[in-house]
């Protein structure tokens, strides 16, 4: 009903159930960048998996790794709703990861079960404290090589990137003060307190970045 699977296939979203226009425009950009990142990886956890519809895509077209997808409470159902939509034998039902409530998933303090950990636009909308957390995490779980890929907007060099960058993080911040788009000098420096060195970079449609960081 809802399984075409080809690269360029427009999701169509369960009825009653969330759909995000910015997951349907930069799905492919992602997945182009992931099938050569994720390449020696066989099991990623996505943070912040939203509406779900990154990991139905996904996990198809990656079907040599497990795709593990997790978020707060709030947001299972939806995810779970696109993962009945669109199933797929590699992808996996959420579990339950909130910073500010309970930091550690079960299965990620669990002998490092994960090599690769993708999140895309949440280091924005979470607080510079949760930010500081989730890299932390995120490196004390990883093994050697393990990689994060971060996928965003970020200010360089102390400046916005776009205009339409600025906006939006004036509209962030408006809505919560704890949130905005992060400098990227400030995440590699976190990145690298936790053994985290960015290994690429790639620019992406609409003013955003994929940051690649490798645990050493």
């Amino acid at each position: 009903m809802f399984n075409d699977n080809s690269d360029n296939s427009q999701s169509i979203a369960p009825a009653g159930i969330p759909f995000s226009q910015a997951c349907e425009n930069n799905k492919q950009p992602i997945l182009d960048v992931l099938q050569k990142e994720l390449r020696e990886s066989t099991h990623v956890l996505e943070v912040g998996s939203g509406t779900g519809q990154h990991s139905v895509y996904f996990a198809p077209r990656l079907t040599y790794l497990t795709w593990q997808t997790s978020d707060v409470l709030a947001h299972h159902s939806t995810i779970n709703a696109w993962h009945t939509a669109y199933p797929a034998p590699s992808l996996y039902a959420p579990l339950a990861f909130d910073l500010e409530v309970d930091p550690l998933p079960i299965s990620l303090a669990s002998n490092q079960l994960y090599d690769a950990v993708f999140t895309a636009n949440t280091l924005h909308i979470i607080s510079w404290l949760l930010v500081e957390q989730l890299f932390e995490l995120v490196g004390d779980a990883l093994a050697i090589n393990g990689k994060l890929i971060v996928y965003g907007p970020f200010n360089e060099n102390r400046h916005y990137t776009s205009a339409r960058n600025q906006q939006f993080d004036i509209s962030l911040r408006q809505r919560d003060p704890k949130s905005g788009i992060r400098h990227l000098e400030d995440i590699i420096v976190l990145a690298e307190t936790h053994h985290l060195k960015l290994s690429n970079k790639y620019e992406m449609p609409a003013n955003n970045q994929l940051l690649v960081f490798q645990k050493y």
